[in-house]
């Protein structure tokens, strides 16, 4: 049985790097004969704002309702996006909030503090670009946007493992090196990671 997945772009803008490479792991994850949606969060119509946080439930648009059926269909999730100011992009923040919500990404149990975990089952794996050395963003800011990815969204949602791939310093890169990622991402993809 072929392994379902679905690769999320992030990045506001669909003629960036990381639209080439959503499409180079999409290429390689084909050769596979996995089965694969696209979430395109800059294409989609929906209000970013959770105008009431978790007091009262805002209707989810249609665009938003088509990503979560998604999302809850797929065994792996790909996020891709670039890192902006430590973080991922406002659009990308606005996705999650709107969607990884209680009753649908996890559930708060009554009377405690702990919950329960409603995406147990996927896999993820987050690529993200940015313009200093991997190492540099561990080390020095202790990589904000992994932490809130991974740990705080997917790992809380059930969500596990959740690979990373840091692909940096980009402004730096040459398009040969640019060339060498879109091909390793395709091969990551064809191995399903």
């Amino acid at each position: 049985m072929s392994k379902k997945l679905v690769i999320i772009n992030g990045h506001p803008n669909q003629d960036s790097f990381n639209s080439g490479l959503a499409s180079s792991y999409r290429a390689g994850a084909e050769k596979s004969g996995a089965t694969i949606q696209e979430i395109k969060i800059a294409e989609l119509n929906f209000n970013p704002n959770l105008e009431f946080g978790y007091q009262k439930r805002t209707t989810l648009e249609p665009d938003l309702v088509e990503a979560w059926d998604k999302i809850l269909w797929a065994d792996h999730l790909v996020w891709i996006h670039p890192v902006w100011w430590g973080g991922y992009p406002a659009i990308m923040k606005g996705f999650i909030d709107r969607l990884f919500l209680p009753g649908m990404a996890f559930q708060y149990r009554e009377n405690s503090l702990w919950w329960d975990k409603l995406l147990k089952g996927k896999t993820a794996h987050i690529i993200t670009t940015m313009d200093q050395p991997s190492w540099y963003y561990w080390l020095i800011y202790g990589r904000p946007s992994v932490n809130q990815l991974k740990k705080t969204t997917l790992e809380f949602c059930g969500v596990s493992p959740v690979k990373v791939t840091y692909i940096g310093p980009l402004k730096t890169f040459s398009p040969t090196q640019r060339a060498k990622w879109l091909k390793k991402i395709e091969l990551i993809g064809q191995k399903l990671r």
